[in-house]
C-alpha cells in the first residue's frame, strides 16, 4: 500500500506547536477542527457543554472533572508499540556489551523476532523485558536513554520520528477539555517512566499526571548523592483490570471522561469504571479502521467493540470521524 508523504513538523515539539499555532478565533468557532461534523463530535461537545453549565442537570464541579486517556493507539500510533521499538534498541545495546546474552531469553527471542515479536507482547512481557535491560540503572540514566531514542528513532514504515505520530484530533480534544476545567491524565499500559519523558512536550500532560506500568525501585544514597535505581521486578501493570487500580492510587477520584482504543481489550475496565458511577461518565473508544492514512486492525475476540455496544460507548471511526490523523496534515 502506498502512503502519501506529508510535511514534517520541525523540532521535538512539532505536534503540540502545530496545534497551538491555530488561531484562537478558529478554535473558538470550532474547538475540534480535525474532527468531521457528526454524532461523535457532537456527543463530545454536548458532554462538555453539559458538564460546564452551572445549574444544569449534567454539571460537574471543576474538582471532579478528571479525564483519563490511554496512550498507545489512543494518543499516538501503536504499530509498532513505541516502547517496544525502544526496548529493541536496548536489547541490541546489551548484547553488544555481552554477546552471550544473544543465546538467552528473552534477548534471543526479541532479536530473532525484532519489532514483529515486540508488537505481539502484552504489557507484563514488555515490562519484564524493561527490567532485564534496565536493572540497576538510575531514573536519570533511563530518562537520558529514552530522550536519545526519541531524538533519533524513526517509524519503520512511515519514516518520521515517533514524536510526530501523535493524533491531531486527540491533541485538540486534550486542549478542549483543559480549556473547560478538566484535568487530563494519561493512564496507559506502557511504562510510566518512558511516557513521562515526552508527555508534557507532546500532549501538555505533566509527568505527575502520567499513570503507567512500573518496575520496583530502591533508594541508593550513592555516597551522599541519592538516586533511585530500577529493579528487575514488576511493581504495577497498568493494563486491563490494573488501570482502575492505578487511577485510584494516583488520582483518588473516578474519571468522568475516559478514552481508549481497540487492540487488546486493555482499556475495557477503565471505560467501564468511568461509566458506572452516580453520574454517567463519557467513554470514548478509538477504532483503527483507516488503512490508507494510518493502520487498520481488529481484536480477534472483538471484546472492546462488544463492550462498547453493551455499554453505549462513543466509538470513533478514524476513517469517518477524523479529517486528518497527524498534525502534519494527512
Amino acid at each position: 500500500m502506498e502512503r502519501r508523504a506529508w510535511k514534517k513538523p520541525a523540532g521535538f515539539l512539532g505536534p503540540l506547536l502545530l496545534l497551538l499555532s491555530v488561531p484562537l478565533q478558529a478554535l473558538a468557532a470550532d474547538p475540534l477542527p480535525s474532527w468531521n461534523d457528526g454524532p461523535v463530535k457532537q456527543s463530545i461537545i454536548g458532554f462538555v457543554t453539559r458538564a460546564t453549565t452551572e445549574g444544569g442537570p449534567g454539571f460537574i464541579p471543576p474538582e471532579e472533572r478528571i479525564a483519563t486517556f490511554d496512550n498507545d493507539g489512543t494518543l499516538w500510533q501503536e504499530q509498532p508499540v513505541v516502547q517496544g521499538a525502544f526496548l529493541l534498541e536496548q536489547v541490541k545495546a546489551r548484547v553488544k556489551e555481552d554477546a552471550s546474552l544473544a543465546k538467552q531469553q528473552p534477548f534471543k527471542a526479541v532479536l530473532e523476532g525484532d519489532l514483529a515479536l515486540l508488537s505481539t507482547m502484552e504489557e507484563p512481557e514488555l515490562m519484564a523485558l524493561a527490567g532485564a535491560t534496565h536493572q540497576g540503572k538510575t531514573q536519570e540514566e533511563f530518562a537520558r536513554e529514552a530522550r536519545a531514542f526519541f531524538q533519533s528513532a524513526r517509524h519503520p514504515k512511515l519514516g518520521v520520528p515517533y514524536t510526530q505520530l501523535v493524533y491531531a484530533p486527540m491533541l485538540e480534544l486534550l486542549q478542549y477539555l483543559r480549556a473547560h476545567g478538566f484535568q487530563t491524565w494519561i493512564s496507559s499500559g506502557g511504562g510510566m517512566d518512558f511516557m513521562r519523558v515526552v508527555s508534557e512536550d507532546l500532549y501538555g500532560v505533566p509527568p505527575q499526571q502520567v499513570i503507567g506500568s512500573s518496575l520496583k525501585e530502591k533508594f541508593d544514597d550513592a555516597g551522599g548523592h541519592p538516586v533511585l535505581r530500577r529493579e528487575a521486578r514488576l511493581d504495577h501493570v497498568n493494563d486491563k483490570a490494573g488501570k482502575p487500580v492505578g487511577i485510584e492510587q494516583h488520582i483518588g477520584r473516578r474519571p468522568v471522561f475516559a478514552a481508549g482504543n481497540v487492540r487488546s481489550g486493555g482499556d475495557i475496565q477503565m471505560l467501564q469504571y468511568t461509566q458506572e458511577q452516580p453520574r454517567a461518565g463519557f467513554t470514548l473508544l478509538i477504532h483503527h479502521d483507516d488503512a490508507e492514512r494510518e493502520f487498520a486492525y481488529e481484536e480477534k475476540n472483538d471484546a472492546s467493540l462488544k463492550a462498547a455496544r453493551e455499554g453505549g460507548w462513543t466509538v470513533v471511526s478514524m476513517r469517518q470521524d477524523w479529517k486528518r490523523i497527524f498534525p502534519g496534515g494527512r
